[in-house]
């Protein structure tokens, strides 16, 4: 780690283990950077929680990553995008730092979809909280009023991969309902967006399931080429971010249980340090 007085990581917040995703492949991007993760699992799953509730966690949770340096954060949580990252963004960052930024996971996934879908029929699969938001239809108009978004809430899956059962036979039958809930609403489906960045880990199980002609966008690489856009196009932003090539994680729960854990997220060892919230 560099001084800390020029230590400047992007932090990355998620409730949990599924934020990882998306820092594995922003890594990939953008490897000389500094990221600072931080899961908050002590409080996790956020995907039942209220929208009051969900901001005071992510609030909270984006303070600490600006107290530990950061000056821009990626909310890597679908969750806290739909329900805290307007008011963060335009109620708490004028009177925190307005020179500090807070982006989320939905907007840049919602801007590229059209480049998926040929029926401009999609289908999202995400927590209950995220559908509830309507987060992705909202945002999914503004760049495509021409598409047709149709929604299902999956509230047993984040469950299912935090507690490693995602390629349990017994996930099977939990994985399908919802895909043919979700298929069932329109037949011209040619797209879904795997709304929760936890979903990637249950992406065989959601394969055997999916019509062979329906594409699924997962979020990491979107996201990660989304920052390191922002970034070109924001060179202020970019001359704040130290870059030494290091990664730390902090974790609101057991470290070890989040290591060994957050290491299958993530595609290699990780270790973290416990942070009391």
């Amino acid at each position: 780690m560099s001084d800390k007085k020029t230590y400047s990581p992007i932090g990355v917040f998620d409730s949990g283990y599924g934020g990882l995703t998306i820092l594995k492949e922003i890594v990939k991007e953008l490897p000389e950077h500094d990221f600072l993760y931080l899961g908050d699992n002590a409080r996790a799953p956020y995907g039942s929680k209220s929208f009051e509730e969900v901001y005071d966690l992510t609030l909270e949770c984006v303070k600490q990553l600006f107290d530990q340096g950061c000056h821009l954060v990626v909310l890597a949580c679908n969750t806290a995008s739909a329900k805290a990252l307007r008011n963060i963004q335009q109620k708490d960052l004028p009177n925190i730092d307005p020179t500090r930024r807070v982006l989320g996971v939905i907007r840049p996934t919602t801007e590229l979809a059209g480049n998926y879908t040929k029926t401009k029929h999609i289908g999202v699969l995400g927590t209950a909280g995220t559908v509830l938001s309507q987060s992705y239809p909202i945002e999914v108009s503004k760049f495509h009023p021409e598409i047709k978004v149709y929604q299902e809430a999956c509230p047993l899956w984040v469950p299912i991969v935090e507690s490693g059962k995602q390629n349990a036979d017994d996930t099977d039958a939990e994985v399908k309902k919802h895909i043919d809930v979700l298929m069932s609403r329109s037949p011209k489906i040619d797209t879904i967006i795997l709304g929760c960045t936890h979903y990637p880990l249950l992406i065989n199980k959601i394969k055997k399931f999916v019509p062979e002609y329906v594409t699924l966008i997962t979020q990491g690489e979107i996201v990660a080429k989304g920052l390191k856009d922002y970034l070109q196009r924001h060179p202020e932003m970019e001359a704040k971010c130290s870059k030494n090539s290091s990664i730390e994680f902090l974790t609101t729960g057991d470290a070890s249980f989040f290591d060994e854990n957050g290491g299958k997220f993530f595609g290699k060892e990780i270790k973290s340090k416990h942070l009391q919230l």
